[in-house]
């Protein structure tokens, strides 16, 4: 017998929450217990009065294993609403790294060259090395970080995925 294995989808959830201390945690906890993994997670004040924040979740897993998670986290109480943007249509998805990279000679020159095509910003500079920010899709930032690489990668910091869905209605 043959059982066939649904594939696993990336989905970018948005959670609006009341800004308490704790929530990051019960959250986090939710996935922690049920062996879901987190591939990106971000928070953010996102009120003038400071008391919602916006929790973007990036995770991975079958329609049936997503639709349990939005239903776990809207049981929780201080959440607002879940709302999964990959299902709900187009969204806006941007990620920001820091990308420091270590040459000289002709390879700094080749690492500037390859940090235009990728309108990756200059921030910092030494004789020796630069400190690259690059700001665009989870794709676009992975390509560039691939090709820093080759060109004397030292380190890398990055946010995580900040999304929202387009149009004119609150997410």
């Amino acid at each position: 017998m043959h059982i066939k294995q649904e594939a696993t989808e990336r989905h970018t959830l948005s959670i609006l929450v009341d800004n308490e201390a704790g929530i990051l945690a019960r959250i986090a906890g939710l996935f922690t217990a049920r062996g879901y993994n987190i591939e990106s997670l971000t928070v953010a004040d996102v009120t003038e009065n400071h008391a919602v924040s916006r929790i973007t979740i990036v995770t991975k897993g079958t329609p049936a294993v997503i639709e349990q998670i939005i239903h776990q986290l809207e049981r929780l109480i201080p959440v607002h609403s879940v709302n999964d943007l990959s299902a709900r249509g187009p969204h806006v998805e941007r990620e920001m790294a820091l990308v420091k990279v270590a040459g000289t000679g002709e390879r700094r020159m080749e690492t500037l060259r390859l940090s235009e095509v990728y309108r990756a910003r200059v921030v910092d500079a030494t004789i020796s090395s630069f400190i690259f920010e690059v700001t665009g899709t989870t794709e676009k930032v992975d390509t560039f970080i691939g090709l820093m690489r080759e060109m004397g990668l030292v380190e890398v910091a990055r946010t995580g995925v900040a999304a929202i869905a387009r149009g004119n209605e609150l997410t």
